[in-house]
């Protein structure tokens, strides 16, 4: 009987043993380590520059350190994958851009899925492209811009901070809704990009606001109008494309967070009011402004059903502009 009882105590404290991890986290032990940040671009990127901006305030928060990891290449998923394969507890998570619901239709075959392989977080903000050029080019509106480019079908071209990337595709739905050819010019990134179309050899680029705004204010570069949705806060007299008379070439690049899949439900959800606190605090919407960022949050399970739509309207856009996908 002593022993039954013995037997019985062993395997009540390895059942709690077991379950402790999810008690620890629902009730608060989560985090109790730092926790690593995983951004598949170069430091001083746009994703890189946001997800230090949100890691440092929610590090204080948080009371534990978000270290931010670097993992660029192969137009982000060297850095899907890792966080994809990584343990599911909370101490790995991933800031990247919508270059994550591109992949799948750039790649003709990605180590990871990008739907059921991670678990949305929440949006962070959305970047509105602002469509620059070198004044030396003498084009001073988007409709002078789309008519050189008809006149001359062919000789115009433009920058990309790689193919397959969120620059690339805004471009590529400008191009389609403009009804215009021009060739697109991979680089590493924006910085390579913004330096080409500085020189004037490379004729535009929809670049992310934050490594241009400085050349745009002090009259480097003009912007002829911003590829998203709405206006951006930090350029409010540059029109967007659809406004500039170009329909339908709308554009919404965000940065967000996710987890890898699995990672419980209490720390998925706990992550995203730390992003939202974050976002509320005055620090970061002073950082955002400068950026040209402008705050966006969704419930988890909302991102998750946004992610989905969207791998199925680029998807949709990669085939209308003839892309080939990466073998």
């Amino acid at each position: 009987m002593k022993q039954l009882v013995r037997t019985t105590a062993l395997a009540t404290l390895t059942c709690l043993a077991a379950l402790m991890p999810g008690l620890a986290s629902a009730q608060g032990g989560y985090p109790n380590k730092p926790i690593r940040v995983i951004v598949p671009f170069a430091a001083g990127s746009t994703t890189d520059i946001i997800a230090r901006a949100i890691a440092d305030k929610m590090g204080q928060s948080m009371g534990q350190t978000l270290v931010v990891d670097n993992r660029g290449g192969a137009s982000g998923t060297i850095g899907q994958q890792a966080v994809a394969t990584a343990a599911p507890d909370g101490y790995t998570i991933m800031i990247h851009s919508s270059s994550h619901t591109v992949s799948p239709s750039t790649f003709a075959k990605l180590p990871f899925d990008t739907v059921n392989d991670f678990a949305g977080v929440t949006p962070i903000s959305s970047l509105p492209n602002a469509l620059v050029i070198s004044p030396s080019k003498n084009i001073k509106t988007l409709q002078e811009l789309v008519a050189a480019a008809k006149a001359k079908p062919g000789t115009i071209n433009f920058a990309s901070a790689g193919q397959g990337s969120a620059t690339h595709l805004n471009a590529e739905k400008f191009k389609l809704a403009a009804k215009i050819d021009a060739t697109n010019i991979p680089f590493k990134g924006s910085a390579e990009a913004v330096t080409e179309v500085l020189s004037g050899r490379v004729d535009y680029y929809f670049s992310p606001i934050a490594p241009v705004i400085g050349q745009i204010k002090d009259g480097q570069l003009l912007a002829l109008a911003v590829g998203s949705p709405k206006r951006a806060a930090a350029l409010p007299d540059v029109p967007t494309t659809a406004e500039a008379g170009v329909p339908g070439s709308e554009f919404n690049f965000w940065i967000g967070m996710m987890a890898p899949a699995k990672t419980p439900r209490d720390i998925v959800n706990r992550l995203h009011d730390e992003v939202a606190k974050a976002l509320a605090s005055p620090e970061v919407k002073e950082r955002f402004l400068k950026l040209g960022a402008d705050a966006w949050t969704l419930k988890p399970e909302q991102f998750d059903a946004y992610i989905k739509d969207e791998i199925k309207t680029n998807a949709t856009l990669v085939k209308a502009a003839g892309l080939t996908p990466t073998q």
